[in-house]
């Protein structure tokens, strides 16, 4: 299991477009996938759920924590950080 911490810099945090494209790209990976929102301690949720990801209310500013297992587990996080890290390369 791998597992990191990560600020968003997203305007609108993990909300609408952001989220959707965050569970689109954590769905491509074999791996499960969880996601929490640090800043407001908040337990793990699946990170293949928008429905899951929007309850989390994440913010610009707050920290999640991702946390893979499975076969692909090392590229998922790297994939993911780099999204969350590029904030969406520019997309929203």
């Amino acid at each position: 299991m791998q597992k990191i911490t990560l600020m968003v810099i997203n305007e609108v945090g993990l909300h609408a477009r952001p989220a959707a494209e965050f569970v689109k790209t954590a769905s491509t990976f074999k791996t499960s996938l969880q996601v929490r929102n640090v800043t407001r301690n908040t337990p793990p949720v699946d990170a293949k759920s928008i429905i899951s990801i929007l309850t989390l209310g994440v913010e610009k500013g707050h920290e999640i924590e991702l946390a893979a297992e499975g076969e692909d587990e090392t590229i998922a996080i790297e994939t993911l950080r780099d999204l969350i890290d590029s904030d969406f390369a520019g997309k929203f």
